[in-house]
C-alpha cells in the first residue's frame, strides 16, 4: 500500500473541507421546519440531514481515494467476510448526535476517520452550528479552529495531574455508574456535552475525563480518538488498552474512558465498573 506518511498531510485539509461541505448539507436541513425524522430498527433517529451528509462524504471520499473502502453509519451492511480483509478504510459518522440535532441544541458533529490496521491515523470532527473544527493525523499533530479564529495546536501536558477532576459524561447513558465513578474522585465537576465533542474537550485540555458507560458504535469515536491521541491523550477500552477498530463482526465499542493519561486515582474504579460489551 502507498506510504501514509506523505499522504496524510495532503489528505487532512481535503477531509476538513469535506466535513465542512457535509456540515453545510446538514445546516440546510437544520433550517427547515420538517427534519424528516424516522427511526431505525434499533429505535435510533434518522433524519434527512444524516442522509444528505452521508452522500456528500461518500461521494467526496470516492473521488479522493477510489481504492479505499468506506464504512459509514448509514451503510453498515458490509459483510464481515469483506470487512475483515480491510487494512485501510474510511470510517464515517455523517451526523454524530442525531438526538442533539433533533433537539436543535447544536451539539452534533460530522466525523470522518481513516483507519489503518485497526487504529485511527487521521480524524476530523466538525460541529457545524458552533463552527468548531478539530483535525488530526499521525505526523501532523492535532489542531482546533473555533469559528473564524486562527487554528491552535492541541498538545496536552503529560505531567498534569488534576486536584479537581472535570468529568464529561453522557446525558442519557450509565448515569448510576458514572455517579459511582465520580464519587470515587477526590473532587469533581460535571461537564455535560453531546456527541464526539466530549472526546474533543479532553484533547483541548478543557476536561480531564470522559467515561462512557453504555453502548457506542465504532463510527462514534474513531475520528475524535485520532484527535485525542495526536494531542497526547488516550482512548482506552474496559481493560485500559487503546480502543481498536474492525476487529470483529460486531461494530459496537466496549465501554471506554478518555483521558489525558491513566491515573491510579481512577483506573481500578473504572475497570471494576465497566461491563464487557462482547
Amino acid at each position: 500500500m502507498t506510504n501514509l506518511k506523505t499522504l496524510l498531510p495532503q489528505w487532512l485539509p481535503k477531509i476538513a473541507e469535506l466535513s465542512r461541505q457535509a456540515g453545510d448539507a446538514i445546516m440546510a436541513v437544520y433550517q427547515e421546519t420538517d427534519l424528516g425524522v424516522s427511526y431505525k430498527s434499533d429505535a435510533s433517529p434518522l433524519t434527512k440531514a444524516d442522509l444528505a451528509a452521508h452522500h456528500c462524504i461518500v461521494e467526496g471520499l470516492e473521488q479522493l481515494t477510489p481504492d479505499i473502502p468506506v464504512l459509514s453509519e448509514e451503510s453498515t451492511n458490509i459483510p464481515w467476510a469483506e470487512r475483515q480483509t480491510w487494512q485501510r478504510y474510511w470510517l464515517v459518522d455523517p451526523l454524530d448526535g442525531t438526538k442533539e440535532f433533533v433537539k436543535r441544541n447544536g451539539e452534533f458533529t460530522v466525523n470522518i476517520a481513516l483507519i489503518e490496521d485497526g487504529k485511527p491515523v487521521l480524524g476530523v470532527v466538525y460541529a457545524p452550528v458552533k463552527d468548531w473544527l478539530y483535525t488530526a493525523a499521525v505526523g501532523v499533530g492535532a489542531h482546533a479552529q473555533y469559528a473564524k479564529a486562527a487554528p491552535v495546536v492541541l498538545k496536552l501536558d503529560p505531567t498534569f495531574e488534576p486536584t479537581s477532576w472535570r468529568v464529561v459524561g453522557s446525558r442519557s447513558h450509565g448515569a448510576e455508574r458514572l455517579a459511582a465513578f465520580s464519587d470515587h474522585l477526590p473532587a469533581f465537576s460535571n461537564v455535560p456535552m453531546g456527541s464526539s465533542l466530549k472526546l474533543c474537550l479532553i484533547a483541548a485540555g478543557e476536561s480531564d475525563l470522559y467515561v462512557r458507560f453504555g453502548p457506542t458504535s465504532e463510527w462514534d469515536t474513531a475520528a475524535a480518538q485520532a484527535v485525542v491521541e495526536q494531542a497526547g491523550g488516550a482512548v482506552l477500552d474496559d481493560e485500559l488498552k487503546p480502543l481498536r477498530y474492525n476487529q470483529e463482526d460486531n461494530l459496537l465499542n466496549p465501554e471506554f474512558v478518555v483521558c489525558q493519561k491513566v491515573s491510579s486515582v481512577w483506573a481500578d474504579c473504572f475497570k471494576s465498573l465497566a461491563k464487557p460489551t462482547h
